[in-house]
């Protein structure tokens, strides 16, 4: 189907006939630009041939730059390893290879004239310390090629038609999954499609919560017992499934597809340094949805900066604690029947290694006493978004906390317990916010095909085909850096490097996405009616929990350079 002006006969010339092996090529330019970026900010991060603490935030602009460069780099490392298993399968179709085809062009673009780290903050080559020498090398012919007509106008364009051609398809472009976690989709995609979709934005200017029977169907489902052994009660499914599932719920409503964050957080702690009787009581509890877990983790003056927190638990003589301290931020913790709390048992320490980790129980509020249990309180915070769950800060005044409830049984263990689930959390998080822009490109698009203007549906003005096929282009980009990291996690491989990539480009691919389809949307996505106006408000929080973009860039950073 041509668009207006262009003639049938070159919609083949859009594509490159060598596309593979051109992309193929464009990787090891970007590698070596890397591997000069990175000594080079070595070299200014590092005194007395050691890395400087001090002198890494000195330079967060460059050293956070190289954490955005290294995710490009590894993002189209994945793009190239889904291209060509797709080819294999004979599935790489004209729709999948306009995906690669642009998403090298954009992101090779990027990497010559810069990155956005976020709307107003662009980390360009010389902020790397890269001269004209490593840009001239990194301009290979595959690489100039690829960045001249990998993403035009014509090649958006042609992409935009043939989503609206498929507009009735799960998701644009396969996804290069196997045929059981794409029946898994299928599952959760009519599930929310029929019980979620229907009430999601209602529940959201109502500020309500996600009924309870959403929740008990969730239950029956299997989304809280997942990745739970079956010896425990759970299905034993891998962390991609938990990504495929995270990610069609949260394309429903991010309060559904969040649910399951705070039993897979519960869940990743207990089965990495709980006693076998912890494991035993707990998780099968869990998995059954029996029981509904929060986290417990952030204070009022410390945000990001968990080791310094105050809250304390001192043990008694019975063995049992009394914690006392202040906690924000915690989803879900009037529904909670188990809070996971990390509090200071050693008062003599000011850093991680007097934290411990405990399962504190407690009794689930009702709609007239939201903390009927003694010892704490709590009020709601209210929220733009993300508001199915609820967010409140919670107070703690000698709550007391069974001695058989630390976490592994030994205290001083709570930080790294804590460290350990970040991984997993990541991954999902990242999960969560490919949901999110695909419900973006989901409305965006139905709009831009419903909506006339000019005489014509806005689907057929390029700036506005455009912007949707960039975002189903950055959707797959996410969804494979997702995957995968989902992937070495499966195999027991250490995956913070890349849990972190994938949050980090996942959160800011569901913000532009959402930012996008408001501006197709007009005065309309200004409009509280309109879906897209709540969407945007979910979007929002990506970039801030698990690790908002700054500490995600920085933690990343200290890996590469270290």
């Amino acid at each position: 189907m041509p668009h207006d002006g262009q003639d049938t006969a070159m919609t083949p010339a859009l594509l490159m006939p060598d596309l593979l092996d051109v992309t193929g090529a464009a990787l090891a330019p970007v590698e070596t630009l890397f591997d000069a970026a990175r000594e080079a900010l070595r070299s200014r991060v590092s005194e007395n041939g050691k890395l400087s603490v001090a002198l890494i935030e000195s330079e967060q602009t460059a050293t956070h730059g190289l954490a955005w460069l290294a995710t490009y780099a590894e993002s189209l490392r994945q793009m190239q390893k889904w291209a060509t298993g797709l080819q294999s399968e004979g599935r790489f179709g004209e729709i999948e290879q306009l995906i690669h085809q642009i998403a090298f062009g954009e992101y090779l673009a990027q990497i010559a004239g810069g990155i956005p780290m976020s709307q107003g903050e662009i980390v360009r080559a010389a902020d790397l310390g890269l001269g004209a020498e490593e840009m001239t090398a990194f301009q290979t012919p595959e690489v100039s090629r690829l960045i001249a007509t990998g993403n035009t106008q014509a090649a958006r364009t042609r992409l935009a038609e043939l989503m609206q051609e498929q507009a009735a398809n799960i998701c644009f472009g396969a996804s290069g999954l196997d045929e059981e976690l794409e029946m898994i989709r299928e599952q959760f995609r009519r599930y929310v499609v029929d019980k979620v979709e229907p009430h999601a934005h209602d529940w959201h200017l109502k500020d309500e919560l996600i009924p309870m029977e959403v929740i008990e169907e969730l239950a029956e489902m299997g989304v809280f017992g997942l990745t739970i052994p079956e010896n425990l009660g759970g299905f034993g499914l891998s962390k991609a499934s938990m990504v495929v599932v995270s990610e069609e719920l949260s394309r429903g409503y991010i309060g559904v597809g969040s649910l399951g964050t705070r039993s897979e957080i519960a869940a990743e702690l207990i089965l990495g340094g709980g006693t076998d009787e912890q494991k035993s009581h707990w998780l099968p509890r869990i998995a059954s949805g029996e029981i509904l877990p929060t986290a417990v983790f952030t204070e009022p003056n410390t945000g990001s900066d968990l080791a310094a927190l105050r809250t304390r638990a001192v043990k008694g003589e019975d063995g049992d604690y009394a914690i006392t301290g202040n906690k924000t931020w915690i989803t879900h913790a009037a529904r909670a029947h188990v809070m996971t709390v990390l509090a200071r048992t050693d008062p003599a320490t000011t850093d991680h290694t007097g934290l411990s980790m405990f399962l504190a129980e407690k009794e689930p509020g009702t709609e007239d006493n939201a903390f009927p249990s003694e010892g704490m309180t709590g009020g709601e915070i209210e929220v733009l978004g993300y508001r199915g769950m609820k967010e409140y800060e919670l107070g703690f005044d000698n709550f007391r906390v069974k001695g058989e409830n630390l976490l592994g049984g030994e205290e001083g263990q709570g930080f790294r317990q804590l460290m350990r689930t970040f991984e997993a959390a990541r991954i999902q998080t990242a999960a969560r916010a490919i949901g999110v822009a695909q419900s973006a490109l989901d409305v965006g698009l139905q709009y831009a095909q419903d909506r006339k203007a000019f005489g014509k549906p806005l689907l057929a003005f390029p700036r506005v085909s455009g912007k949707l096929a960039m975002m189903a282009v950055e959707i797959m980009v996410a969804r494979q850096l997702t995957y995968f990291s989902a992937y070495e996690k499966d195999h027991d491989r250490r995956c913070d490097l890349e849990a972190g990539m994938a949050k980090l480009l996942g959160a800011r691919v569901a913000w532009a996405c959402a930012d996008n389809a408001l501006q197709i949307h007009g005065g309309n996505g200004f409009a509280l009616e309109y879906k897209v106006s709540r969407i945007l408000c979910d979007a929002r929080i990506l970039n801030i929990f698990e690790g908002a973009a700054e500490i995600q860039a920085q933690v990343i950073a200290r890996r590469l350079l270290g």
